[in-house]
């Protein structure tokens, strides 16, 4: 393996963090604020992008690439100093699932939504997987830009909800709000369409196009994107008081006093 060996326990149901055994001289990457605690022994060194490139112009423009995906500049690295086994925990930064997966036994290759990374094995290559159909970058809903994560180590995404696992078959088509995916295998196909039809368009209330997942493999879909918890949370926070889930909203304020 060309990447480190990690072992991992998973604690928690919906606010889940991932505890990571290192064993002397082992590392694991993660994103930024995304760290929870550690035992004595392990040292936390914050770097330009995922430590795999060669030179200050590799990393620049590694770091290039994450800006590009909205992340942060500079990826954390916490290394096991000490002669013993250690242990450094990470936490989800929303309500969710944490998605463990083993590169090499998934083609070396996952594609995600670009706020999905939580942390991986060092040797991990985070990167940046542009959509190539136009179609796809204007309407896809969550951008034309992905996160590619590529080695054959240990690494962990995070969904919002609960997370459900999909086998597609070859020639399978899986149709998905363009929100909810959480990642999938490389040789999955990923493409935007249309909902069509007047009615589903001005009074659907699900948006314009949805995502199609063509097989074979495997993807990973959520029930509760964050972007749509954040939007109901900003629906309900600037609506008028005594108006939520009522049509006598006037009637409801004069009894609140209003």
């Amino acid at each position: 393996m060309n990447n480190h060996e990690i072992d991992y326990k998973i604690y928690g149901e919906e606010m889940q963090c991932v505890e990571i055994e290192l064993d002397p001289q082992e590392s694991v990457i993660s994103e930024p604020g995304s760290f929870m605690m550690m035992t004595e022994g392990i040292q936390m060194q914050t770097m330009f992008g995922d430590g795999n490139e060669k030179g200050l112009m590799g990393k620049l423009f590694s770091a290039g690439k994450r800006l590009l995906t909205g992340e942060n500049l500079f990826m954390t690295v916490f290394t096991n100093s000490s002669h013993g086994k250690k242990h450094v925990t990470f936490a989800a930064p929303y309500s969710g699932k944490i998605i463990a997966m083993d590169l090499s036994e998934l083609g070396g290759k996952i594609i995600c939504q670009k706020d999905a990374f939580l942390c991986a094995a060092k040797g991990v290559s985070v990167g940046i997987e542009f959509q190539k159909k136009l179609g796809t970058g204007l309407f896809g809903g969550e951008g034309f830009i992905m996160q590619k994560l590529e080695g054959d180590g240990m690494t962990f995404v995070h969904s919002g909800g609960h997370v459900i696992e999909k086998e597609l078959q070859p020639g399978e088509i899986l149709k998905v709000d363009t929100g909810c995916i959480v990642a999938f295998t490389q040789n999955v196909s990923y493409d935007i369409q249309f909902v069509g039809g007047i009615k589903n368009t001005v009074f659907g209330g699900e948006g314009l196009f949805f995502a199609q997942l063509r097989g074979p493999g495997k993807v990973w879909i959520q029930t509760l994107p964050i972007s749509r918890l954040a939007g109901r949370i900003l629906q309900f926070g600037t609506s008028k008081k005594g108006e939520e889930g009522s049509l006598l909203g006037g009637l409801g304020r004069m009894l609140d006093g209003d």
